[in-house]
Parts: C-alpha cells; structure tokens; sequence
C-alpha cells in the first residue's frame, strides 16, 4: 500500500492540532522568558543547525515578527570568522562542540539577551555544547525539540546530556522518531514534520511575546513586510535601535 499527499496531510494535521493546542504552560512560560529579554533591552539569539535553522528564520528578520532577533547559523564561521568556505563542507560539522564557541565569540551577544535553540534530536555536539555555554554564560535558553526522537538515542556530546537536559523551557515539536511521519511497506519513512511544527511554536511563542508586551502598554518592536507602502521605512527605524546587535544576512 503506497502512501500518498493526503496521508502526509492527515498526519500534518494531526501533528498540528497537537502541537498547536498542547504546552500552553510551557509556552507562556518561554514567551515570559523572550517578553523579559525585549523588556531589558536585551536580543533574541535563535540558532539550529541543518532544517532546524528553519526555527531560527522563522524568528528572526520576518513580518510580523520582533525586531530584537539575530539568527546564528554555522556559515557565520565563514560570514563573520574569516574561515574559507571549504569548512562548511564537512557533513559532521554540526557535531564538533568547538564550533559553538566559535560561533558565540562571532556573534553580537549582550548579557540581556536570550536564546532560542533548535534540534530535532538535540544530541548533536554543536547544539548541545551551545546550550551549555548559554547557560554558562548567564542566558535564558528556550529549545525546541523532539521529546520521542531525542529521548530514542543516545547524545554525541561528550558530557552525554542533550537539548532538553540544558534549557530553561522546552517544547515539544511533536515530531516522531526518525521525523517522517509515514511509514514505508518497504521499511523507512516518509513526509517530514518537525520543520512545520517548528514553526507553528516560534508564530505562537512571539504572538504570545507580544501580546506580554502590549499589556504592559507598550508598543512592541515589530516588523512589517517591505512590500507594503512604508514597510521598509518603518522597518529601517526600528532596526536602528539595535544598531550593531542584529544581522540581516541571506
């Protein structure tokens, strides 16, 4: 029996319902986090490696998202560092734990600033020493994960622990083992879901944000899209305010 777009449909569903309409503890609490850091001035660092990075653009840089948010992606090493491209090309990049230093010396962090990371697993060597040297460092730390999968194997951090284990609050993408939510007869399988749970949490987590921030009478720090009229001038003051904190890069 083949499986087809309206069973990935299903089960996208499903995972949505799930994710959308679970947590809510967890996600006021991570909202309370991130509402806290834009309060005192402070940046939103979203970071994940491979298709979890899409978290990390789901946050920053976007329509109606927060302005305070800085993306951090492993080609900052090559962007920022000065290293030649050719240390992209490693596949198991995301598992050396040396590159999260890197990377947190390269980036614009301020003490007031918090951390959004993301992994499916949560196990590998970067996210999890990234996460330890957050908190290390004094930042709230939200994180984004797979409960099923990261608790299925085992970490490849050297000091065992993952994701989960580190962060402050975490969220639960909803995603099953292996990602793919639909089984081959053959063995496998396919249709991925973590990338749109994902970004389900990060929508829901910086409405909520907001939604702290204008309670306190506040007018919050958001984007408009540069294609309506005035977007990109409303946009460009509101960035000149974190002058030097946030980078905008493809």
């Amino acid at each position: 029996m083949s499986v087809t777009s309206n069973d990935y449909l299903t089960a996208v569903r499903e995972a949505v319902d799930r994710v959308g309409a679970g947590q809510q503890a967890e996600k006021r609490r991570a909202a309370g986090i991130l509402a806290a850091s834009v309060r005192n001035g402070g940046v939103i660092q979203a970071f994940g490696c491979g298709h979890s990075e899409a978290l990390a653009m789901e946050i920053v840089g976007r329509a109606g998202g927060l302005v305070p948010t800085n993306r951090i992606a492993l080609r900052d090493i090559v962007l920022y560092g000065g290293e030649p491209l050719a240390a992209l090309a490693d596949p198991m990049v995301e598992r050396r734990t040396d590159i999260a230093h890197r990377l947190y010396e390269l980036a614009p962090i301020k003490p007031d600033d918090a951390f959004v990371i993301a992994s499916n697993s949560g196990i590998n060597g970067a996210v999890v020493e990234m996460a330890l040297l957050v908190k290390e460092r004094g930042h709230a730390l939200v994180a984004v994960t797979s409960a099923e999968h990261s608790a299925g194997v085992e970490s490849r951090h050297p000091s065992g622990r993952k994701l989960g284990d580190i962060a402050d609050v975490v969220l639960d993408n909803g995603a099953p083992y292996g990602d793919a939510a639909l089984p081959l007869p053959g063995g496998g399988a396919v249709g991925a879901v973590s990338s749109i749970t994902a970004a389900l949490l990060a929508q829901q987590i910086v409405t909520e944000v907001v939604a702290e921030l204008t309670a306190d009478g506040s007018t919050p720090p958001v984007y408009l899209s540069d294609n309506v009229p005035g977007g990109k001038e409303h946009n460009a003051r509101l960035e000149a305010r974190y002058a030097g904190r946030i980078r905008r890069t493809a």
